[in-house]
């Protein structure tokens, strides 16, 4: 789309934006129950029955997975920066509030143990994130709140809770029904909510909820600043790693690289495999014989992956991952967790001190000798959210002078493909900036097909990068699908506004056709996709990822990696 999108298109996310951004204006509380005409008339994709007076599980059960457990006795959420921006506002004990967190999103969270909770936001995507699923979260509840009154069931669950047992069969599919739900959406909830779901229930039964917000500070200068506390707290603690040194930054998560070059996972298989034996995880053993046995065409080294982030999760195994966090030490992984700013962790690389005998096999091993020599190390960072990105990038390379490659990898939705495939954008329409990106994506097809067993991969694609998940309808996403736009995400808009500002002497421009070929920066994009909004309720609430993820996320990672390696070795 070289062209702004029609307002027709989107006239109810910017009526619905407005309001929100004029009431948070306002130095005091704003309710969330005056955004739900407003919310529910953009007809959001995930949210396509706010409107109706049956539950809209997939909207609920999104929401859910991006807020904390806690948020069931919430009633005012907190938004700032910066814990200064807290004290400033009258919240000066948040620091030490408990710390809590969404299993869907990171951010940083804490609870007063009562019913206030401070959001730390790093970018406006914050916002444009957390209000919609807020309101979603409260349309939600209150449906079912009242289909509880209404049909007798907060009596039915009260019942079951005075009687200390689990819900029978027939119980089930009573409530199930009462709350105009089929078994399989009770199923999820059963599986989000775990052994609390009747607990939830009795909340939800009890009272309707009534959100109040307050946004503490929203300038462009408040988020700068908190950017720059997060590059000042990896500099303290890393700066040596860092200073002069050529740099690779990678956008990606904090499992798969150092996974990749550390071996610890495939050193220490069967240590691995006798641990989800301890814990009854049959499905997982059943997956480990069959690969054993060459009868399905999943990877041994993506299973033991996923198996060892469950494996780290168990506190009882501390010891055992403090010898994997020193042997990730030896292999030149250093790991800087995020302070109270941004909820971004890092990791620094030494080139150098990798050991090519512990690289993942599916890595070539020609010439890594030449990495001894080697000054170079790779910056890569747990990926931020929308807008965020522009900010970190930006406040990386003013503080790095020797960028030699920028790549990403994150999540999005895809229109012409399914779950699990990879997407290789080359164009890119950012919604922030209202700009069309063409520029040399580093990577093509024949790059990541040779790791990727089950989904396929797609090049030459042109992606959208959007202000916020809920921020999009059927209407919005038809009109780019004609234009042949198939990806959607948040972040590659905003990585390429700061990677413009690395090109040219001036800021990004505005609704603009940008033209980055000129460029020597090696850059490389690859999505791989959780999401296919053309298909009912299929979003990234109601499909949720597991060990058959590893499959695109391990393709990306290991073309970044073998890219770079090349790159470095060659260089």
């Amino acid at each position: 789309m070289d062209r702004a999108v029609p307002s027709s298109a989107n006239e109810e996310i910017e009526l619905y934006m407005r309001t929100y951004y004029s009431l948070l204006r306002s130095s005091g509380e704003i309710q969330i129950k005056s955004l739900i005409e407003t919310h529910a008339g953009m007809d959001s994709s995930l949210h396509i029955h706010a409107r109706d007076e049956f539950p809209d599980m997939a909207a609920l059960v999104y929401s859910s997975l991006r807020l904390p457990d806690c948020i069931k006795d919430v009633r005012l959420v907190l938004l700032g920066q910066s814990e200064e921006v807290f004290v400033k506002g009258g919240f000066g004990d948040v620091g030490r509030w408990q710390e809590v967190s969404a299993p869907g999103r990171r951010r940083k969270w804490y609870y007063d143990g009562q019913h206030t909770i401070a959001a730390f936001i790093a970018s406006a995507s914050d916002i444009d994130d957390l209000i919609p699923i807020l309101t979603a979260y409260e349309i939600e509840w209150n449906k079912l709140n009242s289909l509880m009154t209404r049909t007798g069931a907060f009596q039915k669950i009260a019942a079951v809770i005075a009687r200390g047992t689990d819900l029978t069969p027939a119980e089930r599919e009573e409530l199930a029904r009462d709350l105009a739900i089929n078994l399989g959406d009770f199923a999820t909830l059963e599986n989000i909510w775990a052994n609390a779901v009747v607990t939830n229930l009795l909340a939800i039964g009890a009272a309707r909820k009534h959100f109040a917000l307050r946004l503490l500070a929203g300038s462009l200068v408040d988020y700068h600043k908190a950017t720059q506390r997060w590059w000042h707290n990896i500099v303290e603690r890393v700066g040596k790693l860092l200073a002069g040194r050529p740099v690779y930054f990678v956008s990606s998560n904090t499992h798969s690289l150092v996974n990749l070059i550390s071996g610890y996972a495939l050193s220490h298989e069967q240590e691995l495999i006798d641990y989800i034996g301890e814990i009854q995880h049959q499905d997982l053993l059943r997956e480990y014989q069959a690969i054993q046995a060459e009868e399905v065409k999943s990877r041994k080294e993506n299973f033991l992956y996923y198996v060892l982030k469950k494996y780290c999760a168990d506190p009882e195994n501390a010891a055992a991952c403090h010898d994997k966090e020193c042997v990730e030490a030896e292999t030149g992984v250093t790991y800087v967790r995020s302070d109270r700013y941004l909820d971004v962790d890092a990791q620094i690389f030494e080139l150098n001190r990798i050991i090519p005998e512990q690289l993942d096999p599916r890595l070539p091993r020609e010439g890594l000798e030449r990495l001894r020599d080697s000054d170079a190390v790779i910056f890569n960072i747990d990926y931020p959210l929308g807008l965020a990105a522009y900010q970190i990038l930006s406040e990386v390379t003013r503080n790095n002078d020797q960028i030699k490659g920028m790549y990403v990898m994150g999540k999005s939705a895809t229109l012409n493909g399914r779950i699990g495939d990879v997407i290789i954008p080359n164009v890119v329409y950012d919604e922030q900036s209202q700009n069309t990106y063409l520029f040399n994506n580093c990577f093509s097809a024949r790059d990541v097909a040779p790791f990727l067993v089950y989904g396929s991969v797609l090049d030459n694609q042109k992606a959208i990068s959007v202000r916020g998940t809920f921020l999009q309808n059927r209407r919005f996403v038809e009109l780019f699908y004609r234009e042949g736009y198939t990806d959607i995400e948040m972040e590659s808009g905003p990585y390429l506004s700061a990677t413009y500002e690395m090109i040219y002497p001036k800021r990004y421009p505005s609704n603009e056709i940008v033209r980055l070929y000129q460029s020597d920066l090696d850059v490389g994009f690859l999505h791989y996709a959780t999401d296919t909004p053309y298909s009912k309720g299929r979003n990234l609430g109601a499909v949720h990822p597991s060990y058959y993820g590893m499959d695109p996320t391990y393709a990306a990672a290991l073309a970044m990696l073998q890219r770079i390696l090349a790159r470095e070795t060659g260089r």
